[in-house]
């Protein structure tokens, strides 16, 4: 691959795929101090474009480097050392993506293909205010910004060509009416988010939409509950009262994916008994499940999960599938013609320079002339053939068949030369 821009993009993080939650938790970066980590960025690897993206279910930095393989590892020095890992340790759970790679895992991210919740709205949001705080930091350059509007073009058209977005929407529409059948009028009940994974934020904007009087947030990781609490307008409490929130909430969501239950059942029937019977209406959104089934025999205990509510709303797997298809082809298309666009845009140096010795050899023909303008054309065929045709002598002369056959099916494609062995055929 030659020098360009794409070739020079690099992309490191760790994910709810590749990593556990404990690193992802320990990489997190409030937005307060992004510009702090690029300018580490910056001093420790020599970067002048670079983005860092930090959500729940992902931590990662897109940069544009000279040595994207060199940067990589640098790259990965540093998250580790940010996460108190060591680089040996944590290597193992962070990802390196260069080139064209690194354009079609961003292209799928902002469309949010890449996310534990397909389709969910908020992931297009949160890289729109990652690439604002680059900006702010002064890390984003041309070649980064090119390939960062690229993935914005590509989700817009994702999310207006397929239907990937229905399904998280209709996800928590099931849930607020599912809500409602037990509890009626949801404004004289408490809800609690446990966790912040993708489908906190938009299940806790439905049932505020719906009326719910009060919402409490908590989390394993107490900067998290409160950056989501403060961006939805809701009450944070730290995980060890977590008890306590239960006892008091008639809505619960949890979406934290970790390997153990944020809630058991001992929990939930230490919470009826104290809420003497009055049923909880329990959404369990995190990938894997954060609330034990066993919840679900619990007479008023009314458990849910996400293939649950997906049934409700009537969108069930093949329909899924069907829209992540779509979307994948979109961005199968939108990575190609990025692509396409840069090797234009990368040509087009080299393409200005023929053009410009073309046009000084045109000048030289013209004054070595005389005015006559038959010598003038012979002059200038004679000077711009020069260089090809000794080329292909040059190749020729070495012996190498291969590369003379490549040579010369160059120039005839160049210069739009029909074969006449072929022609005679």
């Amino acid at each position: 691959m030659t020098d360009t821009a794409v070739s020079r993009l690099v992309v490191v993080g760790a994910n709810h795929r590749s990593s556990s939650l404990a690193l992802r938790d320990a990489l997190f970066v409030e937005d307060a101090a992004v510009p702090g980590v690029l300018a580490l960025l910056r001093d420790r690897c020599g970067l002048t474009q670079a983005m860092l993206l930090s959500t729940c279910d992902r931590v990662e930095v897109m940069a544009v480097d000279a040595d994207p393989g060199a940067c990589g590892a640098a790259l990965t020095r540093v998250l580790a050392e940010l996460a108190g890992m060591d680089p040996a340790d944590a290597a193992g759970q962070i990802y390196t993506l260069t080139g064209e790679d690194a354009v079609h895992h961003g292209f799928a991210v902002a469309a949010s293909l890449d996310s534990q919740i397909i389709g969910e709205p908020h992931v297009l949001g949160q890289v729109k205010a990652a690439w604002r705080l680059a900006r702010d930091a002064g890390m984003a350059g041309a070649e980064l910004e090119a390939v960062v509007q690229g993935a914005f073009a590509c989700a817009k058209r994702v999310r207006s060509e397929t239907a990937i977005a229905q399904g998280p929407v209709s996800v928590a529409s099931s849930a607020v009416q599912t809500a409602r059948d037990l509890h009626g009028d949801l404004d004289r009940t408490r809800g609690l988010i446990v966790g912040t994974g993708d489908m906190a934020e938009l299940m806790a904007e439905a049932f505020q939409a719906a009326g719910l009087i009060r919402l409490t947030v908590t989390a394993p990781r107490d900067t998290l509950a409160e950056g989501l609490a403060r961006r939805i307008d809701a009450h944070a409490m730290p995980f060890d009262r977590l008890p306590e929130a239960l006892r008091a909430s008639d809505v619960v969501v949890t979406a934290v994916g970790g390997r153990t239950y944020a809630i058991t059942l001992e929990q939930v029937r230490d919470a009826l008994r104290k809420r003497r019977q009055r049923p909880i209406f329990l959404v369990d959104a995190g990938i894997p499940g954060d609330i034990e089934p066993a919840v679900n025999r619990e007479e008023n205990a009314f458990l849910y999960d996400l293939d649950d509510l997906e049934h409700i709303a009537l969108s069930g797997r093949a329909g899924r599938e069907a829209a992540a298809r779509a979307a994948w082809d979109v961005v199968g298309q939108e990575v190609a013609a990025f692509l396409k666009r840069r090797a234009a845009r990368d040509a087009a140096p080299a393409i200005t320079a023929l053009r410009d010795h073309a046009d000084a050899l045109r000048a030289e023909a013209l004054a070595a002339a005389g005015g006559d303008a038959d010598k003038a054309t012979r002059l200038l065929v004679n000077r711009l053939l020069h260089e090809p045709s000794r080329f292909l002598r040059d190749v020729a002369e070495g012996g190498d068949e291969d590369a003379r056959r490549a040579a010369e099916v160059l120039l005839r494609r160049l210069f739009a030369l029909h074969d006449d062995k072929e022609s005679d055929r």
